[in-house]
């Protein structure tokens, strides 16, 4: 993951990036001894647990035990992958970023950086048109009849695109910007057969589409008048930094509130995420339109586990609450349907009736086969066959696609009271409408065979991180020593590995470089919750989980030294004592005075008195 970028580019990056002043943006920081602590933003919590280092330059929270260095926070914080964690941390340092690889993805690199230079100037532009300039007017009385207050203007960044043809090509000219490069950015479009360009955008309500970091990657426009024969919006193309179907309007602003409030409302349009989220409803995306395809399901899967669909209540709306469902069970999000009372869309339905009454709604909203079934018996007549038939075969269809079996059979018994018939024909006709190639229902977690579970973390290879990862000194002692195959935690014998490998070819750079070159999360709040042990005395001991306190109890006052070989020794008899209860049930096994087993008998003797021994290095045991 790391290998982007290049080492020395990292390590300038982290560098530059105090954790301290990184987290401190984020949350409100109090000093607590020599650390500092805040309540943590992975989690709900009343009393902070979450504390930050700033000599080990990581944090950790003991509510939720996730930890790590700058990176992996503004990774978790932000819900973005680790090249975008670092390509943040450097623009917010000013450090120009260099790439392993090279020229062509350092080009890619530059053009959307041009692109989106571009789109912050132009959504600026627009800004000002709407705010101040005279050709701003049509927009500014639009958005007066739609109620929308000047605070969402200000927060969206609304705008007003001239209704000239050649307003963006003149200000792309005087701001020196290559037509070509504008063409690229999808603003201007070039007249067929000539070199003259002409505006994309015109007379239009501007939206800016911005990404999760809120940077300007694209643009919708709206009519501004009723009466005009034009299409109702106009989007921005795929360009290399706008991927329509990759995109939700306001996912940028409403990513915490999704996190917090575990569910994802989606509307149609930017105007009603707009009424939403100024009526305090700020779990809230929109894709594009209704086109809700396959990848916003993923992105909604990376912050929420369930999914309210709140469409226009018009047909087309709904029919896009329907389309929506492959794409949502695939990415594994339960789904459910708020139903706006027609006329009405979310927007409207706020301005006339109040955001508490929407928030009313979508607590209200059905799980999606409930609104299915009712959608269903509405559109058909259930008193005649062909209807029954209908609705039959389509929530055959559609509970089928869960591959569940608990769903499938519950909604055959709902379907057959809705008909009126009995349960267990349904089943049978749900049965032999399963479509060709739909997967094979599944029973469940519980059904499945049991998996081999890896052995728990115990409280002595607990306390060896600790030692490894606070007390430098002991390490060579420690890998000289200590074979990591006597650790039964494989998270445990990994990392321990990884901390020998290092000290023994030279590469150790510290903890928070440590961190990096592991990537996977377990791994790195398992050392950031180890190295929180040594300054468990810095917080109040009720704000620290019981689990870690209890680990330093009986040892909070030995050398470390002392410990370090305490702990080693453990671990090589307990390793040995396993050794030999495997060699015991194996010689059960064996006819009594056989040569086998008598070889056996003489290996666990040597087993035996190398677990009396005292601990010598691992050559010297080796040779033994």
């Amino acid at each position: 993951m790391a290998g982007l970028f290049s080492q020395a580019t990292l390590e300038q990056v982290r560098a530059a990036s105090d954790i301290v002043d990184i987290v401190g943006s984020y949350l409100p920081l109090k000093r607590a001894g020599a650390n500092f602590v805040a309540l943590c933003p992975f989690h709900k919590e009343k009393t902070p647990s979450f504390s930050v280092n700033p000599h080990r330059q990581i944090y950790y929270c003991f509510g939720c035990h996730k930890g790590g260095d700058v990176f992996a926070f503004i990774r978790e914080f932000e819900n973005v992958d680790f090249p975008e964690a670092v390509r943040r941390l450097a623009e917010r340092a000013r450090i120009p970023l260099e790439f392993e690889g090279g020229g062509q993805e350092q080009q890619s690199r530059h053009l959307k950086e041009q692109l989106l230079r571009i789109h912050e100037q132009i959504a600026q532009r627009w800004q000002n048109t709407l705010a101040r300039e005279p050709a701003g007017q049509p927009a500014r009385d639009y958005l007066a009849s739609r109620a929308v207050p000047p605070e969402a203007v200000k927060l969206f960044r609304l705008g007003c695109a001239p209704a000239a043809w050649d307003d963006t090509v003149n200000w792309a000219r005087g701001a020196g910007f290559d037509l070509g490069l504008v063409e690229k950015a999808g603003l201007i479009l070039r007249k067929e057969g000539t070199d003259r360009f002409y505006d994309r955008f015109r007379g239009r309500l501007i939206f800016p589409i911005c990404d999760e970091q809120g940077r300007v990657i694209g643009f919708s426009g709206r009519v501004l008048s009723a009466e005009e024969k034009t299409a109702k919006y106009v989007n921005s193309p795929e360009t290399p930094i706008f991927t329509k179907s990759k995109v939700f309007f306001g996912l940028d602003k409403s990513k915490r509130a999704l996190l917090e409030a575990e569910f994802a409302i989606v509307c149609e349009g930017q105007l009603d995420l707009i009424a939403c989220f100024m009526a305090g409803v700020r779990n809230v995306v929109a894709p594009q339109g209704t086109a809700f395809t396959a990848e916003h399901a993923r992105l909604l899967k990376r912050y929420v586990n369930e999914v309210v669909l709140c469409f226009d209540s018009d047909e087309a709306g709904q029919n896009a609450s329907a389309r929506a469902l492959d794409h949502l069970l695939a990415a594994e999000l339960a789904v459910r349907v708020a139903v706006v009372p027609a006329p009405h869309d979310p927007d409207s339905f706020i301005k006339a009736m109040g955001g508490p009454a929407f928030q009313q709604l979508i607590a209200r909203a059905e799980g999606f086969f409930d609104y299915y079934l009712n959608r269903l018996c509405s559109a058909n007549d259930v008193r005649t066959d062909r209807g029954r038939i209908a609705v039959l075969r389509a929530m055959a269809e559609a509970a089928h696609k869960t591959a569940n079996v608990v769903l499938i059979d519950t909604y055959a018994q709902k379907t057959a009271l809705r008909l009126g018939v009995a349960p267990d024909a349904v089943r049978a006709e749900f049965a032999k409408l399963r479509h060709a190639g739909a997967p094979e229902p599944r029973q469940g977690e519980e059904a499945q065979p049991p998996q081999n579970q890896a052995p728990a973390l115990t409280r002595d290879e607990f306390r060896l991180l600790h030692l490894l990862f606070k007390e430098d000194d002991l390490v060579e002692w420690a890998a000289a020593h200590l074979d990591p195959a006597w650790i039964g935690n494989p998270t445990v014998r990994r990392i321990v590995t990884e901390r020998f490998s290092a000290f023994g070819a030279g590469t150790w750079q510290g903890v928070p470089s440590f961190l990096d070159a592991l990537a996977d999360a377990e791994s790195q709040g398992l050392i950031a919750r180890a190295i929180a042990a040594s300054y468990v005395e810095g917080m109040a001991a009720r704000r620290l989980e019981k689990e870690s306190r209890d680990h330093f109890r009986d040892r909070a006052l030995q050398d470390p030294t002392v410990d370090m070989k305490g702990l080693v020794t453990g671990l090589r008899n307990e390793h040995l004592t396993l050794e030999i209860s495997r060699l015991d049930a194996q010689m059960a096994l064996l006819e009594a005075c056989s040569p086998e087993q008598e070889a056996m008998i003489r290996k666990r003797e040597i087993l035996k008195a190398r677990r009396k021994a005292p601990l010598a290095p691992l050559a010297d045991a080796a040779k033994a």
